[in-house]
């Protein structure tokens, strides 16, 4: 089984913990000095050709509505007497569909009557407007004007298949292209978290799915609709945080210094339903575990077997199997009728083989024939310690497995006392506290070095880091200083 993590620990999405981070800063921290946008980009709102860009959110990063009902079911401070935000577990991940869709960016969302407004997207919108000189641009009726100097928000359900989500942009963006007359144009898109794969994989694939299992992908980068993909906290080699995440589900109030929970929470059985936090997963060369001496420790993370033996996941939980079988968990039954226990362990197998199918294509070589890869920016923090390498030990006394996400001091099998703060080490790397420095840039991926300034088979241009956490990058102020100057000066032809 799982150890979970005391309320006090930030929580473990790793996407767009978004709606955290306001409340998360430590008390009494004096103010830090920040860029002053308005006085460095004082002529760009008059600078007029600038190329269109597309603004990407990561998971939360979109509200969800009932289309049916037009029920706001996220972000809310209280879950729905309708609405659930567990899809359906059949083994046709495709097929696995609700009455949820994406209706706009969370630009800011207010959790609770009496809590103050948390900003979510709202500040980089801004910063977009005031100190870039972009207007939003409307994607089903867009001005002349729509060629430049334009930004389109892409709102999509952070719940699903990311393959999907992506061949959605590029189908959208090649749409939009024939609208604004310009057959041959090309976006920037500004990308947080999970949405910079999203961006990479339309850039690589334009709008062809997965090969089957066996073939080994080709990324052509023939879409030619991406231009440059500017990413934010982008896990390019997943994160341990959605392992933790799968394991303990995610509340959205956990470490809050009044400890407060509010009701509308992505619970364990939440997460499982949602493939999308499966592709978020370490990559199968980059996941990392320990054993009780701190020592590495062998395990497939895309074997379900592994997952059944330690018991991870809601999935593996008796208690949840039994009140499945019962036909007792609500919204995630098979599409056609209720599911049964060999359906939901068919689709927890897909939704594993997928993952680790999405992570081979990311990293896949480009043939010789193919066009040159979008340039990739990446921006992130590496001042948090980041969960890399959770701790998994056998309980001798029960003969039950636990996973550790959370480091603590304890004994080694030997009788040694292991320090918390190496166990620190060994179990964290220095990131956003969701996304790894080594993760964002790629280092620990396989494959030909194809930037020139980092050794990784990730074409990056240029990287920038600042401290602060992995829900706030999009929003600070060095960063945004840095994404500005580099997209404000590219013009369209």
């Amino acid at each position: 089984m799982s150890k979970r993590r005391p309320a006090s620990l930030a929580a473990p999405l790793i996407a767009s913990a978004v709606l955290l981070v306001a409340v998360l800063l430590p008390a009494g921290c004096g103010a830090r000095r920040t860029p002053n946008l308005e006085r460095i980009f004082p002529e760009t709102r008059r600078r007029t050709g600038k190329r269109p860009l597309v603004v990407v959110p990561g998971i939360l990063g979109s509200r969800l509505v009932n289309r049916r009902t037009g029920e706001v079911v996220w972000p809310t401070a209280f879950r729905s007497d309708v609405d659930g935000l567990s899809l359906p577990t059949g083994p046709d991940l495709e097929a696995n569909r609700d009455d949820l869709v994406a209706e706009r960016i969370v630009e800011t969302a207010k959790l609770a009557r009496l809590a103050p407004e948390v900003y979510v997207y709202h500040n980089l919108i801004r910063a977009l407007e005031l100190y870039g000189g972009y207007r939003e641009g409307d994607w089903d009726a867009p001005t002349p004007e729509g060629d430049r100097d334009t930004f389109y928000v892409f709102p999509y359900d952070w719940r699903r298949d990311n393959v999907e989500t992506a061949r959605l942009l590029h189908r959208r963006l090649v749409e939009l292209r024939r609208k604004l007359g310009r057959p041959d144009l090309r976006f920037n898109v500004v990308a947080h978290s999970m949405g910079g794969l999203v961006a990479r994989y339309a850039a690589m694939y334009g709008d062809r799915d997965l090969p089957p299992e066996g073939t080994a992908p080709e990324p052509l980068w023939d879409g030619g609709v991406v231009n440059k993909v500017f990413m934010f906290g982008t896990p390019n080699a997943g994160s341990a945080e959605a392992f933790a995440t799968l394991l303990e589900g995610y509340s959205v109030t956990e470490g809050l210094r009044r400890r407060v929970r509010l009701l509308n929470k992505l619970s364990r059985e939440d997460v499982m339903t949602a493939p999308s936090i499966f592709q978020l997963l370490p990559h199968r060369g980059r996941s990392r575990f320990l054993d009780a001496d701190l020592r590495p420790l062998e395990l497939d993370l895309y074997d379900p077997e592994v997952w059944r033996r330690h018991g991870w996941s809601a999935v593996n939980d008796p208690e949840f199997r039994s009140a499945y079988a019962r036909g007792e968990v609500r919204g995630q039954e098979s599409p056609a009728r209720p599911g049964t226990l060999e359906e939901l362990d068919a689709y927890f197998a897909a939704a594993l083989s997928r993952a680790r199918r999405f992570h081979e294509a990311l990293a896949a070589r480009s043939p010789a024939h193919a066009s040159p890869p979008a340039p990739l920016f990446a921006f992130g923090g590496d001042c948090e310690e980041t969960l890399t390498a959770p701790v998994v030990t056998l309980d001798a006394k029960t003969g039950r497995w636990l996973t550790f996400t959370r480091p603590h001091a304890r004994r080694a099998t030997d009788g040694r006392r292991l320090k918390r703060a190496d166990v620190v080490r060994a179990m964290y790397e220095p990131g956003d506290g969701r996304v790894t420095r080594s993760s964002l840039l790629g280092l620990d991926l396989a494959g030909q070095r194809a930037s020139a300034l980092y050794e990784t088979p990730l074409a990056v241009a240029y990287a920038v880091f600042a401290c602060d956490l992995h829900g706030e990058l999009q929003n600070n102020k060095t960063l945004q200083d840095n994404a500005l100057t580099l997209l404000v000066n590219e013009v369209t032809n």
